[in-house]
C-alpha cells in the first residue's frame, strides 16, 4: 500500500548548517491497517509523514503509494494521488468564518463537486462523526474534540485510501483523546482507510495500531506488531517512551532484596529464580501460579504485576520470585508454562 524506500530529508537551518531530519528510513505500510509513528520532539516524525503526500519532498529515497512512485508522478497527478491521501492536524486547521458544514464541504468545493452531491456527502460525513447538532456552529462554539471531529470529516471528504494523523489528539484531554481514537478506529473498519498515526504517546499507540515504528534522531529504532514492541522492547528509547505504560524495570532495592533472598535460599539447599511472566489474551486469566504452587511445590513471591488492553487483546506481565526444594521441580513448572502458552524469561541479577 505505502512503500518508503531508503529515505532522507534534509534541511538548511538559518545558520546555514545542514538538518538531517529523517535518516534512510525504508518501511512498508499495509493496507488497511492502522500504522503508528512514536518517537519525541524532533524526532523526525512529522517530517516522514508528510513525505508520504509530498508535502516535504524528501532529499532522497522513494514513497510509493497504492503501487504509484510519487517521485515519478507530473504536478497534476500528484495533485490527484495527494487528493485521496486525507490528513489531519493537530492544531485543527478549520476556517474560523465557515460553519462545521462549510468546513467539511470545502476540499468538495475545490474539485468542483455539484452542490447536491456535497449536500449528501457533507451530512453523511456529520453524522458520521456525531456532530449532526452542530452542522451550523461555527469553530469558535466548538470543544476542542469537536473541532477534531470537524477535521476527520474534512478530511474523509475526497474518500481517501490513506489517512494521515499527525498528532491528532495531543491537544486533546484523556476521555476527548479516547473518543478521538475509538472514531478512528471505526472509520478504519467500516470504510477500509489506512492509517498512519503519528504520536508522542504510547496510550494512543496501544489504543488501536496494528503496528509501529520508534524514531529517535531521524532514525528507525524498532519496529514490530504492537504487541511485539510491549512485550520485548530493545532499544533504549522504546523502553524509555513505555515507562508510563508497561513497567519493565523495578526500583534498584527491590533487585537487592530479590539477591539476598536467592542467596539464602540456595545456602539453605532451596533453589530460586527471579521471573518474568507474560500473558497475551485468554492466558490472562489462567490460574498458572496456583496450579503451579499445588502440583510442583513452588512458593511465588509477586514483585510486579499489571494487566493492559492492546487494541482489544489483553496483555499481562508478572514478576516473580519462585522459589522450590529442588531444580528439577522448578524446571517442570517451566515446562508447565511452555505447555500454556505463558512466555517467560529468567531476570538476571
Amino acid at each position: 500500500m505505502i512503500d518508503i524506500g531508503h529515505l532522507s530529508q534534509a534541511f538548511t537551518a538559518p545558520d546555514g548548517k545542514t538538518v538531517h531530519a529523517v535518516k534512510d528510513v525504508s518501511l512498508h505500510i499495509n493496507k488497511g491497517e492502522i500504522f503508528g509513528i512514536i518517537g519525541r520532539s524532533g524526532a523526525g516524525k512529522s517530517t516522514l509523514v508528510r513525505t508520504i503526500n509530498f508535502l516535504n519532498k524528501p532529499t532522497k529515497g522513494t514513497v510509493k503509494v497504492n503501487g504509484q512512485c510519487l517521485n515519478e508522478l507530473s504536478p497534476d497527478k500528484l495533485r490527484n494521488v495527494r487528493s485521496k491521501i486525507g490528513m489531519i492536524f493537530q492544531h485543527f486547521n478549520l476556517l474560523s468564518s465557515r460553519t462545521v458544514f462549510d468546513n467539511i464541504a470545502l476540499p468538495l468545493e475545490l474539485h468542483n463537486v455539484p452542490k447536491d452531491e456535497i449536500e449528501m456527502k457533507v451530512n453523511h460525513l456529520i453524522e458520521l462523526v456525531g456532530l449532526s447538532e452542530h452542522k451550523d456552529k461555527y469553530p469558535r462554539q466548538l470543544s476542542g474534540g469537536q473541532k477534531q471531529r470537524v477535521g476527520i470529516a474534512r478530511a474523509l471528504a475526497n474518500d481517501p485510501i490513506v489517512l494521515l494523523s499527525d498528532e491528532a489528539t495531543s491537544a486533546l484531554d484523556p476521555e476527548t483523546t479516547r473518543s478521538t481514537l475509538n472514531l478512528l478506529l471505526k472509520i478504519n473498519q467500516t470504510l477500509g482507510v489506512t492509517i498512519v498515526l503519528i504520536t508522542h504517546e504510547m496510550e494512543v499507540v496501544k489504543q488501536i495500531c496494528d503496528r509501529v515504528v520508534v524514531m529517535d534522531k531521524g532514525e528507525i529504532v524498532e519496529s514490530g506488531t504492537v504487541l511485539e514492541v510491549f512485550r520485548h522492547p530493545r532499544h533504549p528509547t522504546t523502553r524509555a517512551m513505555l515507562a508510563d505504560v508497561v513497567v519493565h524495570d523495578m526500583p534498584k532495592r527491590i533487585y537487592d532484596t530479590v539477591r539476598k533472598r536467592i542467596e539464602t535460599a540456595l545456602n539453605n539447599g532451596r533453589f530460586a529464580k527471579l521471573l518474568r511472566l507474560t500473558f497475551v489474551g485468554s492466558e490472562v486469566t489462567l490460574p498458572v501460579l496456583s496450579i503451579i504452587t499445588r502440583r510442583f511445590e513452588i512458593d511465588f513471591n509477586i514483585l510486579q504485576g499489571q494487566v493492559e488492553e492492546l487494541k482489544g487483546t489483553s496483555f499481562g506481565m508478572l514478576t516473580i520470585l519462585a522459589e522450590t526444594p529442588n531444580q528439577d521441580n522448578y524446571e517442570a513448572a517451566l515446562r508447565f508454562l511452555n505447555d500454556n502458552q505463558v512466555e517467560y524469561e529468567e531476570v538476571n541479577l
